[in-house]
């Protein structure tokens, strides 16, 4: 059904219909729903709606209502839009008095409603699931005890740490994915109702009213500002996409890690496939998916913001693909946070000992603390790297004694500094990676989260 038609001679030609009308914004049915009962009891109290009208109104958009919560509501092929297939079945149950329910409104301002109503409830579905998943990886971080791994600088081993202190590190990564849907969300709380086609109206509505009835903070100060602006639409994307981003670089490790090489993880054989050839291969296909998809994301991003740059104000019909890249930016991290958060749940990690080459830095150090300036310690342990090297050694292989003929300044009790056990123990920073450090962002970790 066309909400437009009535200056036309001509139906819509099918190629017409084919290309413009685009069913993926069935999905805010809900959202358009609330914002139609707010605004009748708005045109209610304005003296908009007479008699048993208003009552008459919220009764048939009450009944459509409980279609959609029972999944019972049917969309037609002639639908053009969401806004569309809710007035032609409130017009199948109330008859003509259907058509007062677009009074005083735009399908501009309802689709920018509906889709801030959209993203207002799902960022706070992705918070919930964010906050989720950071616990679980401050679970592991528990559960990983005193397990120490090294840190990996340009994909080479550089210090000892604890494991735990890798896994914090994604949690507080994620942290400030959820910090984004935050802010988010407060310039989310503006309703956009009200503004109509970009103009205004002359009816005597009131958009404070209806924007009070769905919880927004305020409304809109500018009409045109609000049907055509979609910077948050694209900023969802975008934070979604980070997020995304948050997590590919995490399967990038879950997968390196439950690689022979690494040898850290070992999944749950639910959260992993097999291959048709290979018998013995146990493959992290949903981190490797999660890593795939993030490229679409970030495709969803370049799309959204490419979408806006050259439209001329005030509402296109170039809008109508945003909800795509939204759409689908949102689904992508709402089932990979569920995919990965699972693996992470389900992960028995047990990491073999880094290389003894891990304590390089550690036995500088020592020197460091005697006085020697570290740019030149730096160049003592590099000696020392080097011909223990040349000569088929690993750092663990030192004595005093060998050291002594690089620097008269070492010390017996650097050697014990050389252990990973031990350098992490020494590792007084703050935020460093050391057990104390560890068991103050669990604590932190878990209080943000209560």
């Amino acid at each position: 059904m066309s909400l437009w038609g009535s200056r036309f001679d001509e139906a819509p030609d099918e190629v017409l219909w084919d290309y413009t009308v685009d069913p993926t914004d069935r999905r805010l049915l809900l959202d358009d729903l609330a914002g139609s009962l707010a605004h009748v009891g708005m045109l209610e109290q304005v003296g908009l709606l007479e008699g048993g009208d208003g009552p008459e109104l919220r009764a048939g958009l009450e009944s459509v209502l409980a279609e959609a919560r029972t999944g019972d509501f049917v969309f037609l092929d002639s639908d053009e839009d969401v806004h569309s297939a809710v007035e032609r079945r409130l017009g199948e149950l109330i008859g003509p008095l259907a058509g007062k329910l677009h009074t005083g409104r735009s399908r501009n301002d309802q689709i920018a409603l509906d889709l801030r109503l959209y993203m207002r409830r799902t960022a706070a579905d992705r918070i919930s699931q964010i906050e989720l998943f950071a616990l679980a990886l401050t679970d592991a971080a528990e559960d990983a005890g005193d397990a120490v791994v090294a840190t990996y600088t340009h994909l080479q081993q550089g210090q000892a740490v604890p494991l735990a202190h890798h896994l914090l590190a994604y949690a507080w990564m994620l942290l400030r994915d959820r910090s984004r849907f935050e802010d988010l969300l407060k310039r989310l709380d503006e309703s956009p109702l009200g503004a109509g086609a970009g103009g205004g109206t002359s009816l005597p509505i009131d958009p404070e009213m209806t924007a009070a009835a769905l919880g927004f903070e305020s409304t809109f100060d500018n009409s045109i500002d609000a049907v055509a602006s979609r910077d948050m639409p694209a900023e969802y994307v975008f934070v979604a996409g980070q997020a995304m981003v948050t997590l590919s670089r995490l399967a990038e490790d879950m997968i390196l890690w439950a690689s022979t090489e690494f040898g850290w993880v070992t999944y749950m054989d639910r959260h992993t496939t097999g291959s048709s050839a290979m018998p013995q291969k146990k493959n992290p296909d949903m981190a490797e998916l999660a890593r795939g998809r993030a490229a679409g994301v970030i495709g969803d991003v370049a799309a959204v913001l490419s979408l806006q740059k050259g439209l001329p104000m005030s509402y296109n019909r170039d809008f109508q693909e945003e909800k795509r890249f939204v759409f689908h930016a949102d689904d992508t991290l709402g089932a990979t946070l569920g995919a990965l958060r699972a693996m992470i749940a389900g992960a028995e990690f047990a990491p073999p000992a880094p290389s003894s080459w891990v304590g390089a830095l550690d036995l500088a150090e020592a020197l460091t603390l005697r006085g020697v300036p570290f740019r030149e310690a730096h160049h003592i342990v590099g000696r020392v790297v080097a011909e223990l090297a040349q000569s088929g050694r690993v750092l663990s292989d030192v004595s005093i004694d060998f050291l002594l003929t690089i620097d008269e300044r070492f010390e017996a009790a650097d050697i014990a500094r050389l252990a990973p056990e031990q350098s992490v123990q020494t590792r007084g920073s703050a935020g460093g990676g050391s057990p104390a450090s560890v068991s103050t962002q669990i604590a932190k970790i878990r209080d943000l989260l209560t």
